[in-house]
C-alpha cells in the first residue's frame, strides 16, 4: 500500500489501518459516550444539593415529582442508569482499543517483515540487523501502547473540554470565561512542547537502534569476542552506546517532565477564580447553590484531566516517532521486478545465457563489465578466480538478489526479469560457503523449503549428501537441535546438511558456491562424492577455490576482474601454462 511520506504520521497510520475503520469508529464512539456519562455525576450532585436546599422548588420538582424522598429516589435511579452505562462503555472501549492495538500491531509487523523480505540485498547491506529489529519490534510495540492507552486519553480529554465548556456557558455565561481562560494557554503549551519533543524522541529511537544493533552484532559474534578476549572492550563500547541512549532519553524526559507542573499552575488560576467569584455570586443570590456546586465540580473535571496531557503527549510523541520509522520501511521501494511469466519447475531445461552484463555495487566500480557466458542445459561448469573477481556476484545475479545495470540474463531463452521471481528461485538450489541453518532440528533444516517431505525422504537425501552417518550419531539423531545458525555442528556437517537440503529441493539448476572451501580432506571427499551424484541431469554451476572438486566439469572458466580470461576442460587449462596452471601447481605442489 503506497503511503505518502509528507503526511502526518497519525494520518499515515490511519490510512494503513483503513480496513479497521469500523472498529476504530466503534472504539471512538464508546470512548466519547463513556466520558459523557462520566461527566454526569457532578450534575446529579448539583441536583441533589438543589433538592436539599430548595425542596419542593427544586429542578426535579419541575418534572412533577414534589415529594423530597421521591426526588432523591429518582436521582438514585438516574445515578444507577448513568453509572451502569458508564461501566458498559468503559468495558467496550477498553476491549475495542486493546484488540485494535493488537490487530494493527500484528498486521503491521507481518506487513513490515514481508516488505523487508522482498527488498534487495543492498538494503540489508546498508543497514544493521539491530536497527531493523528495533523497527519490527520496539517501534511497533510503542505504537501498540499508544493505541492501547493514548488514543482513548486524547478522545476523553477532548470530549471533557467540549462538554464542560458548553455547560459553563449555559449555566453561567458571565463567569464561564474564568474556567475556560486557562485552556488556550494549556493547548498552546502542548503545541510548543510537542514541537520540541518531536526531534528529541526521533533521536531516542535512533539511539535505541544503534544500541540494538550493537547487542545483536555482539551476540552473533560471541565466539570471536571470547577468542580475542575482548569482553572488556565490548562492554565499554556497549556502555558508550547505552550512555548515549540514556542521555538522549534524559533530554526528552527533562522536557516532558516540565509540562505537568507548568500546567498545574495555569489550572490553579482557573479553579481559584471559579471558587472565589462563583462563591461570591452565590452568596449575593445571583447563582443557585446547586449550580455553584456543579461549577466547582465541573471546573475540577474540566481542568484537572489536562494534567495527564503531559503523559499522553509523551506517549503520543514516542509513538509518532516510531510510526514514521515503520512507515518509512513500508515506503522503501522494491527494486526487483516480480516478473510476469510463470514457469513450472519441471518444465525448465536449465539453459542459461549471460549477455554483456554489467554490475556494480552501490558507490563502487563495476565488479562485472560486459560479461558474457553460455551454460548449456544439463552441463556442469565451474568458475574459478581470485577473491573479488566477481564469481559470487554472478551467482547473486542469477538468483536476482541484485538487479543488473546493463545487459540481460536468460533462462531457456526467457529474460530472468520476466520470470515470476518465486518460480525462478524455486528452480535453483544454492549451496553457499556460509551455510545458514535455522534454530531447530536436523530434520527441520534438511526439509527447509520443502516441509511436506516425510522422514524417509529426508533420510534418503541425507545419505546421498553423506550426512546420515554423522546424524545418527548425534544425541537425538534427526531430532537433534542444531543451535543458533547451526553452531552445535562443525562446518563440514553444516555443509552436508545444506547439500541434503538442496537434494530434497530437486531443482533443475544447482549452484555450489565454495561448498568445500572450509572443510577437511575427508569431508571434502565425502562432499565431492555427493556432488557427483546430485549434478547428474541438471545444470550445475560450481564456484571453487579448491580445483580438485571441479576438475571433472564440462567446462571451467577462469575469471579475473569481472572478465573471462581462460576457458576449457581441466586437462586443457593445465597445459596452457596460464593462471589456471599456476593455481593448480600451488594447490598440488607440482
Amino acid at each position: 500500500m503506497p503511503i505518502d511520506k509528507d503526511k502526518h504520521p497519525l494520518a499515515r497510520l490511519f490510512k494503513y489501518g483503513s480496513k479497521y475503520r469500523v472498529l476504530i469508529w466503534q472504539a471512538i464512539t464508546c470512548s466519547i459516550l463513556n466520558k459523557i456519562f462520566d461527566l454526569a455525576p457532578p450534575a446529579l450532585i448539583g441536583a441533589a444539593v438543589d433538592v436539599v436546599v430548595k425542596k419542593q422548588d427544586s429542578i426535579i420538582a419541575n418534572l412533577g415529582i414534589t415529594d423530597i424522598f421521591a426526588q432523591l429516589a429518582f436521582l438514585c435511579f438516574l445515578s444507577l442508569i448513568i453509572w451502569g452505562l458508564e461501566s458498559i462503555f468503559q468495558y467496550a472501549y477498553q476491549r475495542l482499543w486493546r484488540n485494535l492495538a493488537q490487530d494493527i500491531q500484528h498486521d503491521l509487523r507481518l506487513d513490515a517483515y514481508t516488505h523487508a523480505q522482498n527488498l534487495d540485498l543492498a538494503y540489508f547491506e546498508e543497514r544493521s540487523t539491530g536497527a531493523l529489529l528495533a523497527i519490527l519490534n520496539d517501534d511497533i510495540n510503542q505504537l501498540e501502547r499508544f493505541l492501547d492507552i493514548g488514543a482513548n486519553e486524547i478522545l476523553q480529554v477532548s470530549t471533557t473540554v467540549i462538554l464542560v465548556s458548553s455547560a459553563f456557558f449555559i449555566l453561567t455565561p458571565d463567569i464561564a470565561w474564568m474556567a475556560i481562560l486557562p485552556i488556550p494557554f494549556i493547548l498552546w503549551g502542548s503545541i510548543v512542547f510537542q514541537k520540541r519533543l518531536t526531534p528529541l524522541y526521533a533521536d531516542v529511537r535512533e539511539k535505541v537502534s544503534i544500541l540494538n544493533s550493537r547487542l545483536s552484532n555482539n551476540l552473533s559474534g560471541i565466539t570471536t569476542i571470547k577468542s580475542f578476549t575482548t569482553e572488556a572492550y565490548e562492554i565499554e563500547r556497549l556502555r558508550i552506546d547505552s550512555e548515549a541512549y540514556r542521555q538522549s532519553n534524559r533530554k526528552a524526559i527533562a522536557m516532558s517532565a516540565a509540562f505537568v507542573p507548568l500546567i498545574r499552575i495555569v489550572i490553579l488560576v482557573g479553579f481559584t477564580a471559579i471558587l472565589l467569584y462563583g462563591g461570591m455570586a452565590t452568596v449575593a443570590g445571583n447563582l443557585a447553590v446547586g449550580t455553584y456546586s456543579v461549577l466547582v465540580f465541573l471546573t475540577q473535571r474540566l481542568l484537572w484531566p489536562l494534567t495527564s496531557l503531559g503523559q499522553t503527549l509523551d506517549l503520543y510523541q514516542r509513538s509518532m516517532a516510531s510510526t514514521n520509522r515503520v512507515m518509512d520501511l513500508l515506503d522503501t521501494p522494491i527494486v526487483a521486478h516480480p516478473g510476469h511469466i510463470s514457469l513450472a519447475v519441471n518444465s525448465i531445461r536449465g539453459e542459461i545465457e549471460l549477455n554483456n552484463i554489467t554490475f556494480a555495487y552501490k558507490d563502487r566500480e563495476p565488479v562485472i563489465r560486459n560479461f558474457s557466458l553460455h551454460i548449456p542445459a544439463g552441463q556442469t561448469i565451474a568458475i574459478v578466480g581470485s577473491t573479488g573477481s566477481g564469481k559470487s556476484t554472478i551467482v547473486k545475479l542469477l538468483l536476482r538478489l541484485y538487479e543488473l545495470q546493463e545487459g540481460n540474463i536468460t533462462l531457456d531463452g526467457i529474460d530472468l526479469r520476466h520470470i515470476v521471481l518465486s518460480n525462478l528461485r524455486q528452480a535453483i538450489a544454492w549451496v553457499s560457503q556460509d551455510v545458514f541453518l535455522f534454530r531447530g532440528t536436523v530434520r527441520d533444516n534438511i526439509a527447509y523449503g520443502n516441509p511436506d517431505v516425510n522422514l524417509e525422504e529426508i533420510i534418503h537425501g541425507a545419505k546421498i549428501a553423506e550426512a546420515h552417518q554423522f546424524i545418527v550419531q548425534l544425541p537425538h539423531g534427526y531430532d537433534t537441535i542444531v543451535g543458533e545458525r547451526g553452531q552445535k555442528l562443525s562446518v563440514g556437517q553444516r555443509q552436508r546438511l545444506a547439500i541434503a537440503r538442496a537434494i530434497l529441493k530437486n531443482p533443475p539448476i544447482l549452484i555450489l558456491d565454495e561448498a568445500t572451501s572450509a572443510v577437511d580432506n575427508e569431508t571434502e571427499a565425502a562432499i565431492a562424492r555427493s556432488i557427483k551424484y546430485i549434478t547428474k541431469e541438471r545444470t550445475t554451476i560450481a564456484i571453487a577455490h579448491r580445483l580438485s572438486t571441479i576438475r571433472h566439469s564440462d567446462c571451467i572458466y577462469v575469471v579475473e576482474r569481472g572478465k573471462i580470461v581462460e576457458r576449457g576442460k581441466h586437462e586443457e587449462l593445465v597445459q596452457q601454462n596460464g593462471i589456471y596452471t599456476n593455481l593448480w601447481r600451488v594447490q598440488t605442489g607440482l
